[in-house]
């Protein structure tokens, strides 16, 4: 069985978040003109969203990647935040976009962002692609919002399930049958 078959319903085809990504691209790069702008992707869901994204940002603009644990194997947070890749660069007076593929339960994220404002940057900001607030368990607002969506188990476009699906051109429902334990 191939990774399309597992898809119950595609949300965001490739083409919509291509315009999703220019849009986003569009208002950043003018949000950030006269700024130092740094641009962390929290790998590994982030990855194809930013670098889609730092294609659609037409100013200046410098990158980094985080690598961060919170859902172990599972389908759900566990609430515990590891760092397992930390960042290469300083942030201290830089102007920081903290670059995420889906802002769910707002845990990892609220803890990150916690974290990297003890590093003394000029401001900070949360950019996320898909936006899920049914889901929320912290007071976190996404600063730049592509999109928001149902609650249901999304892949593709960077999104996993135990690895797999990253690698689809859209963001579609995985079939529950897939993930039911």
């Amino acid at each position: 069985m191939g990774l399309h078959e597992d898809i119950g319903e595609i949300l965001f085809t490739a083409e919509q978040i291509a315009e999703i990504v220019k849009r986003m691209g569009k208002q950043i790069s003018e949000d950030y003109a006269d700024k130092n702008l740094v641009m962390i992707s929290v790998l590994k869901g982030s990855l194809i969203f930013m670098a889609d994204l730092m294609r659609a940002v037409t100013i200046p603009c410098s990158i980094d990647f985080l690598s961060v644990s919170s859902y172990g194997s599972g389908t759900t947070t566990t609430g515990e935040v590891r760092i397992l890749k930390d960042l290469d660069t300083s942030l201290e007076g830089k102007d920081v976009l903290v670059v995420e593929d889906i802002l769910d339960s707002g845990m990892t994220l609220s803890y990150l962002l916690s974290s990297l404002k003890a590093r003394r940057p000029r401001s900070i900001r949360l950019c996320t692609l898909l936006d899920k607030p049914e889901r929320r368990r912290v007071d976190i607002k996404a600063d730049y919002e592509g999109v928001q969506v149902p609650d249901k188990f999304l892949v593709g476009y960077g999104l996993d399930y135990a690895e797999k699906y990253r690698n689809l051109p859209y963001i579609g429902v995985l079939k529950p049958e897939i993930y039911a334990e």
